[in-house]
């Protein structure tokens, strides 16, 4: 970690402290310890027990994709380190940009050769944006309607970041599926750009695009060809993001509420999107105002939704950190092919 990622995780808790405060000036302290003591303790350790459970379900897709005969055996502490180590700089950089090398890290700490450990993620990335395309077109198709009727400011920005998402996504999958047409469109769309930047620039653009569009591609047909590697991991991608999903709920249930999972689910996968496209580390000042603003529909305690608001926060970001910090000082043995 270096200057610029302390700093990003400064920025982080400095404006995460400022929501919070600003929240708790207008709290009763006497109200606050009220709601604390009145947790249901159950729920409230299994959602710290789910979040490592999305990040068990991680590791374990890793593990599956990696595994090849005739190679040196890893431990499980070596694949659980890597999701956590990608929460932390997921956290601290801004929308999400270290999380992919700083795992590429890990698996290259653990004696996995570059080029390999670059397969592996770009395998484990296909995977992902697949399960993640269905739910985020599910949350659209039937969840959006609740946010665009209440929240008409917040449901733009969650448009936004569904566009975003869906185009990229769709991108992906299309190199995949239609790659000499994709291709083509991409050249085509590259050659527009000429007429506004210069020809040199669309020709650095092109070369680095076209090589990730090769790459992409061929670790595509890889995964075709492993159809159990590929089942598994889907199985356990949905299980992983089901649990990561589900932490809002299991929230509201740790407050005594008893909403529905579904709506709960299809308003979390939204604030995600919203997330998303803020260019801040952690979406930080975001993503607590999109909770308090969706989740008010279900909590109407404002000492309940300040501390929903923070086991949240804690759980799916604040807890990353923490066990990211321990998975970087704590590295693994590596183990190299003999």
């Amino acid at each position: 970690m270096n200057k610029k990622h302390f700093w990003g995780m400064l920025l982080v808790l400095l404006i995460t402290g400022f929501v919070f405060y600003q929240e708790l000036k207008t709290t009763s302290f006497s109200a606050m310890v009220k709601a604390f003591k009145d947790l249901n303790i159950g729920f409230l350790v299994l959602v710290l027990m789910v979040m490592l459970l999305s990040y068990v379900c991680e590791a374990a897709i890793l593990a599956i994709l990696a595994k090849r005969p005739h190679e040196p055996h890893h431990g499980m502490w070596a694949f659980f380190r890597v999701p956590l180590i990608q929460a932390l700089f997921n956290a601290i950089t801004p929308i999400s940009t270290g999380g992919q090398p700083s795992q590429l890290a890990a698996l290259v700490q653990m004696g996995i050769e570059g080029g390999r450990a670059t397969s592996l993620l770009l395998m484990k990335f296909i995977i992902y944006q697949i399960v993640v395309f269905f739910a985020y077109v599910w949350t659209i198709l039937f969840g959006f309607h609740i946010v665009a009727a209440k929240f008409s400011a917040l449901a733009i920005f969650i448009a936004i970041g569904f566009i975003i998402h869906v185009v990229s996504i769709l991108f992906l999958i299309s190199i995949l599926f239609a790659y000499r047409t994709t291709k083509r469109v991409t050249l085509w769309l590259l050659k527009q750009l000429t007429h506004f930047f210069s020809e040199e620039k669309v020709s650095k653009w092109r070369k680095a695009l076209l090589e990730k569009i090769e790459t992409f591609y061929a670790e595509g047909q890889k995964l075709k060809k492993e159809k159990g590697k590929l089942i598994w991991s889907v199985v356990l991608t949905v299980a992983q993001l089901l649990c990561f999903y589900s932490i809002p709920y299991l929230v509201l249930l740790a407050l005594n509420l008893t909403p529905s999972w579904l709506d709960v689910t299809q308003m979390n996968i939204m604030i995600i999107m919203f997330m998303a496209i803020i260019p801040i580390p952690g979406a930080s000042g975001g993503a607590e105002y999109s909770f308090q603003t969706l989740f008010s529909t279900f909590i109407k305690s404002s000492t309940d939704l300040v501390l929903g608001m923070f086991i949240w926060r804690f759980a799916t970001y604040f807890l990353g950190i923490l066990l990211g910090l321990f998975g970087w000082f704590f590295k693994p043995t590596k183990k190299c092919r003999s």
